[in-house]
């Protein structure tokens, strides 16, 4: 999967400013901008902050709620130089994200407190598409970007929104801007996501976007480098599983899978990840498997470790449950390590029942 945030950057940058720049002897500051508070020219500077502040923060690598900067713009600012504060900012965020390893993490406050810099670039062009459409309602003027960048932000910001066929118009409805035939409008608060990522001491692990999930799913490798082993099989099958859940609508952040990622040489040794949302009774299932060359290093047992515990740790959630395969001595181990029992042997054929399983295969269960 090829990283390419800094192209759409610049992309969005450049077809916003060229709609904006028809307009730019009018009388910004006069014009509300769309149903934001403020005004056209306001909303403009605000797109360039934004693409600054987010280059700063990645360069820097900021870990907390500190601005390397503030960019503070003079009163006196016309339109035109506002336009090219916003090119200036797609440039400098756009050359941030190209040269920042895919790893690399810093700040941003929705919801899971960093992003990577792809989504850095998914944030960014959010921000120019999104308040591109409010300055040119404001103004009367037409803006249709292309499909693809609102699929990009689609897929990376908002994995819990069912996709449609007109991405623009889903990222319009998904942002209270507009409707979509067949869904409520969406009213009040709204909301994006970066993937969720835990930290134990020789991993990181990563929440998969759905546009990750799917490129993992048809072979790629998801934008991560592998061992020369991975990914295993598993991995592939259960990204397919949270890619076919985003399309259905039913996708949760955080409820998808993770790749485990060795801290010393970035290198992707496995998957492990919840089958679905947890259900009604607050039950979720996990799974999760490594290359073969990572086996046997401890690796799944500090994985399922830190994923048990950000899980447990979730309103409503009540156990998880684990299915495995009688004969498989190492990954009972795993899951006993990390606090898992054994369910009692009628609970255990009521599940195999339930979800059509072989009734080999053992249920161990955590509660909270």
């Amino acid at each position: 999967m090829e990283h390419k945030g800094g192209e759409r950057v610049a992309e969005a940058v450049a077809g916003a400013v060229a709609v904006l720049r028809t307009a730019v002897d009018r009388d910004w500051k006069a014009v509300r901008a769309g149903r934001v508070e403020w005004s056209c020219h306001e909303t403009a500077v605000h797109i360039a902050q934004d693409l600054i502040v987010y280059a700063g923060r990645l360069a820097s690598r900021v870990q907390d709620a500190y601005r390397p900067f503030d960019v503070v713009v003079d009163d006196s600012t016309d339109n035109a130089r506002a336009l090219q504060l916003v090119e200036g900012g797609g440039a400098l965020l756009a050359a941030t994200v190209r040269t920042t390893p895919p790893r690399v993490r810093a700040y941003h406050p929705r919801p899971f407190l960093s992003a990577n810099p792809e989504g850095f670039a998914a944030l960014a062009v959010g921000e120019v598409l999104l308040h591109t459409h409010d300055i040119a309602e404001g103004l009367e003027l037409v803006y249709e970007p292309p499909g693809e960048l609102a699929e990009f932000v689609l897929t990376r910001m908002f994995p819990h929104v069912r996709p449609d066929a007109d991405h623009w118009r889903t990222l319009l409805w998904a942002t209270g801007r507009g409707e979509l035939p067949g869904r409520e409008p969406v009213t009040g608060d709204w909301a994006w996501y970066n993937n969720l990522v835990l930290d134990t001491g020789r991993l990181t692990l990563e929440a998969l976007t759905p546009a990750a999930a799917l490129d993992l799913h048809l072979g790629g490798d998801g934008g991560f480098a592998w061992v020369e082993d991975g990914p295993f099989e598993g991995t592939r099958q259960a990204s397919g599983m949270l890619a076919k859940a985003y399309e259905e609508g039913t996708h949760r952040p955080g409820w998808g899978v993770f790749v485990l990622v060795r801290r010393d040489d970035g290198r992707a040794v496995g998957g492990m990840g919840f089958h679905s949302a947890p259900d009604e009774d607050g039950r979720a299932e996990v799974g999760y498997d490594l290359a073969p060359s990572a086996r046997g290093r401890g690796y799944a047992t500090e994985a399922l470790a830190a994923m048990t515990e950000w899980a447990l740790a979730q309103d409503g959630v009540r156990s998880l449950v684990a299915t495995i395969d009688h004969d498989n001595a190492a990954s009972q181990r795993v899951v006993a390590r990390t606090g898992f029992r054994r369910a009692p042997a009628e609970e255990e054929r009521a599940v195999n029942e339930e979800r059509d399983h072989d009734q080999a295969l053992r249920l161990y269960v955590r509660h909270a």
